[in-house]
């Protein structure tokens, strides 16, 4: 006790809210810097085109709440909905997107923090995952990907953490975090695996005599059962999706030396010596010893998605984190050097920029693209053909499928009105014409793709049948008679949306729920 009798222990003042915001922004400027750019960005481009055929089948989904579904989980569908409850808004559906985008900038410098750096190593960290090609595109609409940059990399923060100051409490919260993300996609198991294996390849093994590890992971598997219980009642469909998937991309994986160059030029190729230092630089730096098994987790996680021929950007949620640990090695460079490659680093996402984001428009973007000699190449058998990027390309016409569907619809006497089913040659069309055909009072869509062929004929008997995208040859031997009603189409759609027939097919020769196995499509 001092002479006035009160306690030696220091009290620091609590800040007001505006006066912390102050003293973060001046610790790291640059970071937060950053973090508003990329948010000014992705929040000026989010409404620029429109939904994206995953972004309006989410949509959908989560308008029928469930545990699950045949090729994602539930949690993506149901924050998609919750964005449009005031209405059909496409900068609201992707609000998520930008903020997840956002969290990640301020999420690199602080593991670059973790991990002993200083604020200049928090800044490149920063700088790597704001401006990083395949990243902004996976931050550019809501997917059941763009929350997997964020999840990977705060599962690897947390561990390290752990880790590096015996918080043993984070491997709890990890499960937390695990749990939720696996009822957004499944492709953090592969994450975790790799950094399992790292950390049993290194000292960090400790972490496995620790309760909290196995509470943790009791806590993961309790979050993600719903899920994997839903699969297993409706006999596991989410394999019948992936696995025909995956067999698909191997021709479009390449040697290994093109499937790092796509990898490479994806992260910014002027990034490519950051994300290597974080490879390499635990194995040659003592300060960074401890993190050794990130790097392995990531020299893991490579080496299973090009075994398995996994599209390219199943890989990208890796990268924040080996940025962090390439970060603290590389802040030893000099200021000028710095300067210089972050500057060209900023050149060429600049110049990719209009490639992953909605920026040109579209008659711009192509000639863009053609002048610079930068289209990408297709990374799945889906995008070939594509005549922006597929991304892109899947953005447009969703809006003109649906007004010419409504008047084949309004058409019809309202006899046949109350009778016809709407069935769409895949679960695209029939989200679009279930998100916008609201306005001009069309019947639910149907489609043998996915989860809507698991939603079945709802009570149609295929006595009228407006057919949206179909072949009327093949369809003229189920038909009792054939009529043609037009095509629908875009020239910046991807070329199976293109010069599309719809067609009215009355009497089928058997009732629809008899036919409804031979519309399955799991792909």
């Amino acid at each position: 006790m001092n002479q006035t009798g009160s306690s030696d222990m220091v009290v620091t003042p609590r800040l007001p809210v505006t006066a912390s915001i102050k003293a973060a922004f001046s610790r790291q400027p640059v970071v937060w810097l950053v973090a508003l750019l990329v948010a000014i960005v992705h929040a000026a481009t989010a409404g620029r085109y429109d939904a994206q055929r995953n972004e309006l089948y989410f949509l959908v989904c989560g308008w029928h709440p469930d545990f699950g579904y045949v090729d994602q989980p539930p949690l993506v569908p149901l924050i998609a909905a919750a964005t449009q409850i005031f209405g059909i808004n496409i900068w609201l559906l992707r609000l998520p997107a930008t903020i997840v985008a956002v969290g990640l900038v301020l999420l690199c410098a602080a593991f670059a923090r973790l991990l002993g750096g200083e604020s200049r190593a928090a800044s490149l960290a920063a700088i790597a995952a704001g401006i990083a090609p395949g990243l902004a595109a996976l931050g550019s609409h809501l997917t059941t990907s763009t929350f997997e940059p964020i999840a990977w990399t705060a599962a690897a923060f947390l561990l390290a953490r752990a880790v590096l100051r015996d918080t043993r409490s984070d491997l709890i919260w990890i499960g937390v975090l695990v749990g939720a993300a696996m009822e957004a996609k499944w492709g953090i198991a592969v994450w975790l695996v790799a950094l399992g294996i790292g950390v049993v390849a290194t000292p960090a093994r400790k972490i496995f005599f620790w309760w909290q590890l196995w509470l943790g992971i009791a806590v993961a598997a309790v979050l993600f059962a719903p899920n994997l219980i839903w699969q297993w009642q409706h006999g596991w469909p989410f394999f019948e999706v992936i696995l025909p998937h995956l067999d698909s991309q191997k021709n479009f994986t390449g040697p290994f030396w093109k499937f790092e160059l796509d990898q490479a030029l994806s992260m910014n190729v002027v990034l490519a010596p950051l994300w290597l230092a974080g490879v390499a630089g635990p194995f040659i730096d003592r300060r960074l010893a401890d993190a050794r098994w990130l790097s392995l987790a990531f020299v893991l996680a490579t080496a299973f998605y090009f075994l398995q021929r996994g599209t390219n950007y199943y890989l990208f949620p890796a990268y924040p984190t080996m940025f962090a640990v390439g970060a603290v090695w590389c802040e030893r460079l000099a200021a000028a050097v710095t300067r210089i490659w972050i500057t060209a680093a900023l050149g060429f996402s600049a110049l990719v920029a209009p490639i992953v984001l909605p920026i040109l428009e579209p008659s711009q973007l192509q000639r863009y693209m053609e002048i610079m000699h930068i289209k990408p190449r297709p990374i799945e058998a889906a995008g070939v053909g594509a005549p922006l990027t597929q991304s892109l390309s899947d953005e447009f016409g969703w809006r003109d499928l649906e007004n010419k569907v409504a008047a084949v619809f309004h058409r019809l006497s309202p006899e046949d009105q109350a009778r016809a089913a709407i069935l769409t040659a895949n679960y695209g069309e029939a989200a679009a014409l279930d998100v916008f055909g609201g306005k001009d009072g069309l019947p639910p869509a149907l489609s043998g793709q996915n989860q809507y062929w698991l939603w079945g004929p709802r009570s149609h008997d295929g006595s009228l049948i407006i057919h949206v995208g179909g072949d009327a040859e093949r369809w003229r031997r189920i038909c009792g008679s054939i009529e043609d009603a037009g095509s629908f189409g875009n020239p910046y759609a991807m070329p199976y949306e293109n010069d599309r027939a719809i067609f009215i097919c009355r009497d089928t020769r058997a009732p629809l729920d008899r036919l409804w196995n031979r519309l399955k499509r799991f792909r």
